[in-house]
């Protein structure tokens, strides 16, 4: 036969054990039958005479039995009959074709009720009946139909129901909703497949008032045959099991997701996100004020009121509906509260429903919508410590999941803040670091620049975007004698304070070489000699820190220290602007028709390398012009060529009376994402003086002159009507003009400038400096040049390619608002 025979398991009946003998012909019909009939189905034999055998049956043959009838061939089964009273009983047959005379097929049908494995009086067999019945895991027996046919007792306490309730029904018809659909598609899989199935869930059985885990495990049985007859549902309490899996499981994912950035609030509210989607229902993250500024944490002291600070917060509930404080509020946890103590003893609490410490939470105002407030059941409140150091609280709430905290839960917060708090720490301290950073390196970056007469000057600072360190570019704007103005921009190699302290030593050195009116090629050279210096010391460093031993002579570059640089000179008087540069991108100059080009210096070598020439270029601007200092932060990017960031610069480039704009502009059009180094953009638009504010005279290498020369000077004077400043003036153009005559050589000429001050200069052919000196008191001469500082707001000197240069400023009084 190729299906199985008939299942058996129905109830056995008293004296069962005696054949059933009858004869069936070929219309279906009982013509004779023995005495075992009465025994076994209640029938008396000659009632059941002339009767059709198939109202006697309970269910249909099984395909295989009828085929083999109708191929008129012996075939034998278990078949469920239908007894006398109703009741079903399963008897195995055994069906023997006879032919007769006229070639008319009858069938010999003989049976007998399945035999006992053991005998009903054995001990064994009653042991064995009560261990089904009383086993505590619920287990059922299910005939060939699916339907059920015991239950023990574990068995009717998850469903709900007693055994004669469900007897005869299959399982969606004792319970029609999921997983018993699943469960009765896989019981009817394993009768016809005869493999075991195994299947785990979670929710709520019928008979059970709260959620649980369970596998599963429906298994075949067969008879002596080898046919599956039947199949029994075994059913094992896995919650436990499941929890301990679900706490592993959200262990593994606080390890990859707590700490993916070193933000302190992103970090939070991973800690928060993985705990809603593990096993809390609504989690808060309070961090103690002091570390929400990202200062040092404050000792919370067991008779103080400690601040707390909402970092995060989540909820399965979209909104937080149990949330009174929003991310950002404070929060105060007087002495004696129990977050206070909390954050006092450093030890983790647990709450449930009933205690007295669970109220603030079950507070009415605490739901914004909805009674989820009202709900909460079980409570957590676990440190957040670090280091042995105290950052905060967390809270752990439950209100939708019936079961309350466990001490296996408390254990697995624990351990989940303990890796949190470590990356909470990392992203506070890297903070606090990087706000340190910040902090140096823009206090060593010019602060409000001075507009002057010379430029009108915009700019913008961004420090990188990414990465734990902070970078070393610099810009400043220097003012010169004579109405000029330096533009600088660098940018140091590295990141870091190191990096930062080191734009600072340049940054001074460059304003120290300025002011000593060093040509831009010049100045880059003593630069470069200094960032030499610079480096060997850091060799030293470093060398020491190893354990090294450091040689006093002939210290080796270590090429830790480096630096590119580009400065500039502007004179409004001649519109001329010398440029050099180190290794630097090439500035930009916006034309007043909105022209841009890239000036082509010479490139220079880097600062650091030394030995190597740098080389100025002077161009003479329109007035108008826009100059574009930056550094390659602003044009070079990880996803694109450096021509494409020039391009870029090239559009967004233009000439504009607003340059706070044009910069905002710059850097919206240039930078497509958040630069990883840092970016400086200057840009500076050219004036010219007025031929009205600039007189210059020659004058002649004799004695006399000099009179003629105060006297120029006083006309000028009362030309710009600034009178009062006369005195003054006369006396410094006497002395400037009779050093020059006495100790320069021609030619001289004498230079006033007014516009922001009154800027007096005498040049001659000589590159002899002057040297401010003390006179004694019987010296003739020594002092002009003292009286000359005194008269004056500062003075000084300059080489120029044809000699030198000194000048004096004076404030002009008379303006002053």
């Amino acid at each position: 036969m190729d299906d199985p025979p008939v299942s058996s398991g129905a109830a056995e009946r008293d004296g069962a054990s005696e054949d059933l003998v009858a004869v069936v012909d070929a219309r279906g019909l009982i013509t004779a039958a023995g005495s075992g009939v009465r025994r076994l189905l209640g029938y008396e034999p000659d009632g059941i005479v002339g009767r059709a055998a198939a109202g006697l049956l309970a269910a249909d043959l099984p395909r295989a039995a009828r085929r083999q009838v109708a191929e008129l061939r012996a075939c034998t089964g278990e078949v469920a009959l239908r007894h006398r009273d109703g009741s079903r009983i399963v008897l195995r047959l055994r069906a023997l074709p006879l032919t007769d005379a006229g070639r008319a097929t009858s069938w010999l049908v003989t049976a007998a009720a399945p035999a006992d494995p053991v005998g009903p009086s054995d001990p064994t067999a009653a042991l064995l009946s009560r261990t089904l019945v009383q086993l505590p895991v619920p287990v059922a027996v299910y005939d060939r139909e699916a339907r059920l046919v015991a239950a023990n007792e574990s068995m009717t306490r998850v469903m709900g129901q007693t055994e004669e309730e469900m007897r005869g029904l299959t399982l969606w018809e004792i319970e029609p909703s999921w997983p018993f659909d699943e469960y009765d598609r896989m019981q009817r899989q394993v009768l016809r497949t005869g493999e075991m199935v195994f299947q785990e869930e979670h929710g709520r059985a019928p008979g059970e008032s709260q959620e649980r885990s369970w596998s599963v495990f429906i298994s075949p049985l067969r008879d002596e045959t080898g046919s599956v007859c039947a199949v029994s549902a075994a059913v094992f309490d896995t919650t436990e099991q499941y929890w301990a899996r679900r706490r592993l499981t959200v262990l593994n994912e606080a390890s990859l997701r707590i700490g993916s950035t070193l933000d302190v609030t992103r970090t939070a509210e991973e800690l928060a996100e993985v705990a809603v989607s593990g096993f809390a229902d609504f989690v808060t993250v309070d961090l103690l004020d002091s570390v929400a500024r990202g200062d040092e944490p404050e000792p919370v002291l067991p008779t103080g009121t400690a601040v707390l600070r909402r970092t995060a917060q989540r909820s399965v509930l979209e909104g937080c509906p149990e949330a009174v404080l929003r991310p950002g509020d404070e929060a105060a946890c007087p002495a004696g509260s129990p977050s206070a103590q909390v954050l006092a003893t450093g030890r983790s609490t647990r709450y449930r429903s009933g205690d007295p410490e669970i109220r603030q939470w079950t507070d009415p105002s605490r739901a914004r919508s909805g009674t989820a407030g009202n709900m909460i059941h079980s409570v957590m409140t676990v440190p957040l410590r670090a280091r042995g150091v105290t950052l905060g609280l967390v809270h752990f709430l439950r209100h939708r999941t019936p079961q309350t905290f466990s001490e296996d839960d408390l254990m697995l917060a624990e351990e989940i803040i303990a890796r949190a708090a470590v990356c909470v720490d990392n992203a506070h301290r890297y903070t606090r670091e990087r706000r340190t950073a910040l902090a140096l390196q823009r206090s060593l970056l010019p602060g409000r620049l001075s507009q002057s007469a010379a430029l009108e000057v915009a700019h913008r600072y961004l420090p990188a975007g990414s990465g734990t360190r902070v970078g070393g570019d610099w810009f400043d704007v220097i003012p010169l004698s004579g109405a000029r103005i330096a533009l600088v921009v660098g940018d140091v190699v590295g990141r870091g304070i190191r990096a930062s302290a080191t734009m600072g030593r340049l940054r001074t050195a460059v304003r120290t070489l300025a002011d000593v009116e060093l040509a831009p090629d010049e100045l880059l050279t003593r630069l470069d000699d200094l960032v030499l210096r610079l480096d060997q010391e850091e060799g030293q460093e470093e060398g020491q820190e190893e354990g090294q031993e450091v040689r006093a002579q002939s210290p080796e570059v270590s090429g830790e220290v480096g630096a590119t640089c580009l400065y500039a000179v502007y004179d409004p008087v001649t519109r001329l602007c010398t440029m050099a540069r180190a290794g630097h991108v090439p500035p930009a100059v916006v034309a007043a028709d909105g022209t841009v080009r890239f000036l082509d210096l010479p490139a220079g070598p880097p600062l650091g390398l030394g030995g190597l020439p740098f080389e100025a270029t002077e161009i003479e601007l329109d007035e108008g012009s826009l100059i574009a200092l930056y550094t390659d932060g602003l044009i070079e990017a990880a996803d694109r060529d450096i021509d494409v960031g020039l391009g870029l610069l090239r559009d967004a480039l233009r000439p504009a009376t607003d340059l706070e704009q044009v910069c905002d502009d710059v850097l919206g059009t240039v930078l497509t994402r958040h630069s990883d180094d840092d970016v400086v953009l200057v840009l500076a638009r050219t004036r010219a003086l007025d031929a009205g504010q600039v007189r210059t005279w020659d004058v002649p290498s004799d004695p006399a002159a000099v009179a003629v020369a105060r006297r120029l000077a006083s006309e000028q004077l009362a030309a710009w009507a600034l009178e009062d400043q006369v005195f003054a003036t006369e006396l410094i153009v006497s002395e400037l003009v009779t050093n020059a005559i006495r100790y320069g050589a021609p030619p001289i000429r004498l230079r006033l400038i007014c516009h922001d001050t009154l800027i007096c200069e005498v040049s001659d052919g000589s590159n002899t400096a002057p040297h401010l000196r003390q006179a004694r008191v019987f010296d003739e001469g020594g002092r002009g040049l003292l009286l000359v500082a005194q008269v004056s707001e500062r003075w000084g000197s300059r080489q120029t390619s044809a000699g030198k240069t000194i000048w004096t400023e004076q404030r002009l009084s008379a303006r002053e608002p």
